[in-house]
């Protein structure tokens, strides 16, 4: 299950401590206004740490310290699959263009260096996300996570004391040479190692840049100099204070594709939003404010954002597609399948997803025939390679209209065999369990399905109303309520069958609230108004309610 919180509740030192303790495996992503991190965790240690839109990248550090030509990076990274200084390490590491303890070494104060720039984050927000732990491929490095916290807490205390004269990376200074000459005390090895890129024309960035040594190492050096009166502040760099047009895309891009991996969809649309102020021609910012707003449910705002993506005249057809997508959650089934077409137009291959989406409006036009024409065609398509789940969820509802429950059964069953975690493929079956009167069976495969999504609120309810069914009513009871805790707007079904089994123990007010509830979603329900009608103003005798019992307990058809 996903914990998030704020930086300003939690801090990162206390949330890697639980992750830490818990021997947590996933990915904790670190968002504040302009900034996205990320911190790996396999089994409690930290297995990789970034920040994105980090200046001082791991190839930048080999190539500085000789030990990679900026060619052979170039081509590496024109190979593609390069996502991280993760990716990069290991096809470096796996062509043996760099030696194994240098390699390791460089990568693990990025490592670092990335977790101590994130402790310096006072607000914003985190999530962690669990992952199943891949151990298939050893991580280059582990580290334990006590280590970090205690440096990482030095580092911000000594920080605020810092900035007091290194306020921003784009400061200039200059070496006051008579003064150092002067001096009765030894530099530190860092600070011998900036002197000379303190000249009066190199900002901070510059000299961290040029050094190789990380921000802090650099803000502690010369915060050193600066008390002892060796070197004074010139200026700023002002061309560091404007970065340019395309530099300010590159970073919001690259932050919004970010936040949209991980979830954190406000954050994405805002940064894409931006990359749009700054460039409106920017097709990958509006394709993935398109993909945010179709995960918003925005249908009508997807719509407008694919349809100016489509004008453009080297339009994909993933644009094209997803329009389609938008329009059938609209209801406008002819203007989805025309756009379908429009995307099929625009490939030199079949997609199978295409095939797939034309069963689904096919499904939704009451065409279960010409659904499983397209599924077959889809399957085609797909070749030797497996469907997808949503393939075998399509197949299952398609074979399920035309009465075939026993084939949709086999349908669902081989998607599972395919995709045992696919916690919708479980749900339908339980579905057809239940229709052929397995209930029993439908149960416990819902059980199941609730071991691979226990958020899901229909799995919940469709639990509840098998065990309801079954006249199982502390269970059904503790169903349907977390059903309201997951989703309050579920439907009015819930808290009708909530208040009758409030009712059926003597809770009268607990049943009353109940179906107040479920009228406040569906004010006109008219099982609930009854069943309200029958409950007195006050507490009555047991046996009155015994003779009311009858009246009360209508259900939903």
């Amino acid at each position: 299950m996903a914990i998030r919180g704020s930086l300003s509740e939690a801090s990162l030192a206390d949330v890697l401590q639980l992750l830490a303790l818990g021997q947590k495996t996933g990915c904790l992503s670190v968002a504040r206004e302009g900034s996205f991190g990320t911190v790996h965790f396999a089994g409690g240690r930290i297995v990789h740490a970034a920040l994105v839109n980090r200046r001082d990248r791991l190839g930048d550090r080999l190539i500085r310290l000789g030990v990679l030509a900026p060619d052979d990076l170039a081509r590496v990274n024109a190979a593609g699959a390069i996502h991280d200084d993760r990716d990069l390490a290991r096809v470096l590491l796996a062509q043996a263009m760099v030696p194994r303890d240098v390699l390791v070494r460089e990568y693990r104060t990025q490592v670092e260096e990335a977790v101590y720039q994130l402790f310096a984050w006072s607000q914003g927000t985190f999530t962690f996300e669990p992952e199943a732990e891949d151990a298939t491929e050893a991580p280059l490095l582990s580290v334990g996570a006590d280590s970090l916290l205690l440096e990482g807490a030095r580092r911000v205390d000594e920080w605020t004391q810092i900035e007091k004269k290194v306020s921003s990376l784009d400061l200039i200074f200059e070496l006051d040479s008579a003064r150092l000459a002067q001096r009765e005390g030894p530099l530190s090895a860092t600070q011998e190692r900036i002197l000379s890129l303190l000249d009066g024309t190199h900002d901070l960035l510059t000299v961290i840049e040029r050094s190789g040594l990380g921000e802090f190492d650099v803000g502690k050096a010369v915060y050193g100099l600066v008390t002892a009166g060796y070197v004074h502040r010139v200026g700023r760099s002002a061309a560091r204070r404007q970065p340019s047009p395309e530099s300010r895309v590159a970073e919001h891009r690259n932050l919004g594709v970010a936040f949209y991996r991980t979830g954190m969809l406000d954050e994405a649309q805002r940064e894409f939003r931006r990359v749009l102020e700054l460039r409106d021609a920017d097709g990958v910012s509006r394709f993935h404010l398109g993909l945010v707003q179709l995960q918003r449910r925005d249908w009508d705002g997807a719509v407008e954002t694919f349809r100016r993506a489509a004008q453009e005249p080297d339009a994909p057809a993933a644009v094209f597609h997803n329009l389609a997508y938008a329009y059938e959650q609209l209801g406008d089934l002819a203007a989805a399948a025309a756009h379908l077409d429009d995307a099929a137009r625009r490939l030199t291959l079949p997609d199978p997803r295409l095939a797939l989406s034309r069963a689904t409006i096919a499904l939704r036009r009451g065409d279960p025939a010409g659904a499983e024409e397209a599924l077959a065609e889809a399957r085609r398509a797909w070749g030797p390679r497996q469907p997808s789940a949503a393939w075998f969820h399509v197949a299952g509802l398609a074979a399920a209209c035309r009465g075939e429950l026993a084939r949709a059964a086999a349908v669902l069953e081989e998607g599972l065999s395919w995709h045992p975690h696919a916690a919708v493929l479980l749900n339908n079956l339980a579905v057809v369990h239940e229709r052929r009167g397995s209930a029993e069976l439908a149960a416990r495969t819902l059980e199941h399905a609730l071991l691979e999504d226990a958020n899901g609120a229909h799995l919940h309810k469709n639990l509840g109303d098998y065990l309801y069914r079954a006249q199982r009513y502390d269970d059904a009871l503790e169903a349907f309520e977390r059903v309201v805790r997951l989703a309050p707007s579920h439907g009015p079904d819930v808290y009708l069958k909530i208040g009758n089994i409030h009712y059926r123990r003597g809770a009268l007010e607990a049943a009353r609230a109940a179906w107040d509830a479920a009228l406040v979603l569906d004010p006109d329900h008219r099982i609930v108004r009854a069943n309200l009608a029958v409950i007195p103003p006050v507490a009555v005798p047991s046996a009155a309610r015994s003779a009311g019992h009858a009246a009360v307990l209508g259900e939903a058809a």
